[in-house]
């Protein structure tokens, strides 16, 4: 998880380079890249540090497609009287973002959309126009969180949600040569205590396949298959497993101290880069946030609710396109549920609070997606989840309000127990998501296969 000690002499190696890579001078970037890559003084690391820069800007340009008339044609809907000074104005408060590559000026292929979430004034247009932005996963969990916690806290015995999904991913055709040997690792649910249990795999769509076992932060089925000329390489398999809601009802007044000599203390609140830095952007905002404050379970509650009134969900770039999420996060004042999970982790570990990363989906009835959320850790208590993306329920009742702070229902499928790791079997390439795990990954002999040279679906059954 942590990076190597290579990447970062590399990084600094190359300062100058990855400068002019950040201010968006990409086309010279990669002549000075393909220059020094033919030279026999650099190692094979520092080669690889540098075609994953080359890679890492493909991927921005990727993310990075709309034009300005493409924001104000959204925007009309709205904004009928849309106008440059206006879009001048979102870019300068952050509102909308943007990149100048190459001399020419890019939007974020989800600005659009986001500026109506990021911009409290955008933000009540649209609401005046739509009413309450409100979707059917805040109803649902508004009306279910309590039914749990009445269940929960009156020690009435709910029944496992027994789920069975089917996970497809499929190649577009000719994205490698004929006969070629594609390898896929796609995520698959882990055991994990009482809240994920009963996995069973199904079905697979292929005679031989390697599942990652226990050890791994990341739960992987393995799987190989031949590419055929014009079609697509289709790989699936269907799984089933049970999964219980859990709450935590913890006392501030009961927390107590850390041993702070184990190995857990020191492993989970270290820095960890390139992600979770103790930068100082990061000792501003905790001060910020946490005052004088010294009981654990108070400060990680301050985090978590700043966090929830102060930085929006927004759609996200590809993580590996950006070089600091918590860091980004604090910059831009928004983020998506992975975004804001790392700012989370990263000041609780600078507050001296154990966390950690965990992900996967979400498979809420009607809202079916990739998700992300973190746990943290409690002398006497032990790890309890924190959904910083869910955040606060609209609710009158403190438990409801706060329950993906220290609880979690049924539909949280966890894969990863930790962000960045390795695979099992190993990957040869760069990884698509270099930070997380949920849509799989994919590679051949020639190299790494991108998210746009695939696609990939979840089917979703419940059997209670």
């Amino acid at each position: 998880m942590i990076m190597s000690i290579t990447s970062i002499f590399a990084q600094q190696k190359f300062e100058q380079l990855i400068s002019e890579i950040d201010k968006g001078n990409f086309s010279n970037s990669e002549k000075a890249i393909d220059s020094l890559l033919i030279s026999s003084e650099l190692s094979f690391e520092e080669k690889s540090y540098l075609r994953f820069e080359k890679e890492r800007m493909n991927r921005i340009r990727l993310d990075f497609q709309k034009s300005k008339q493409d924001i104000i044609n959204f925007s009309k809907e709205f904004l009928p009287d849309v106008n440059d000074e206006m879009i001048l104005n979102w870019e300068k408060d952050g509102s909308l973002e943007f990149m100048i590559i190459d001399g020419e000026k890019k939007y974020f292929n989800r600005s659009h959309t986001n500026l109506f979430r990021i911009n409290k004034e955008l933000r009540k247009i649209k609401e005046s126009k739509l009413g309450t932005l409100k979707d059917s996963l805040d109803f649902y969990l508004e009306k279910n969180i309590p039914n749990i916690l009445d269940k929960l806290k009156n020690k009435e015995s709910i029944n496992p949600q027994k789920i069975k999904f089917t996970y497809t991913v499929s190649v577009k055709p000719n994205m490698v040569p004929n006969n070629e040997i594609i390898r896929a690792w796609l995520p698959f649910p882990v055991e994990y205590n009482s809240r994920q249990s009963e996995v069973r795999l199904i079905s697979v769509n292929n005679d031989q396949y390697v599942l990652s076992g226990k050890n791994q932060k990341h739960s992987s089925i393995y799987l190989e298959k031949a590419a055929k000329e014009n079609e697509p390489t289709i790989f699936e398999y269907s799984v089933e497993y049970s999964a219980k809601p859990l709450k935590y009802f913890v006392d501030a007044k009961e927390i107590i101290g850390y041993n702070k000599e184990s190995d857990l203390y020191k492993t989970y609140v270290k820095e960890s880069a390139p992600h979770i830095l103790f930068s100082e952007e990061i000792k501003l905002l905790s001060n910020e946030i946490i005052g004088e404050e010294e009981n654990p379970y108070i400060i990680a509650k301050k985090i978590f609710t700043w966090i929830n009134d102060n930085i929006p969900w927004a759609g996200a770039r590809e993580y590996s396109t950006l070089r600091n999420i918590s860091d980004y996060c604090i910059d831009r004042m928004h983020g998506d549920c992975g975004i804001k999970t790392l700012l989370f982790i990263t000041l609780c570990r600078y507050n001296g609070i154990p966390a950690r990363w965990q992900s996967g989906w979400m498979l809420h009835p009607g809202n079916v997606n990739l998700h992300d959320w973190g746990e943290i850790y409690f002398e006497g208590i032990g790890w309890i989840p924190v959904d910083q993306s869910f955040g606060i329920i609209d609710s009158e009742i403190e438990d409801a309000k706060y329950f993906f702070f220290g609880g979690t229902d049924q539909f949280h499928m966890i894969v990863n127990e930790d962000y960045s790791d390795q695979f099992y079997p190993q990957k040869n390439y760069e990884r698509s998501e270099t930070v997380d795990f949920q849509r799989g990954e994919l590679e051949w002999r020639g190299g790494n296969l991108y998210f746009d040279k695939w696609n990939y679906n979840m089917k979703v059954e419940y059997l209670n």
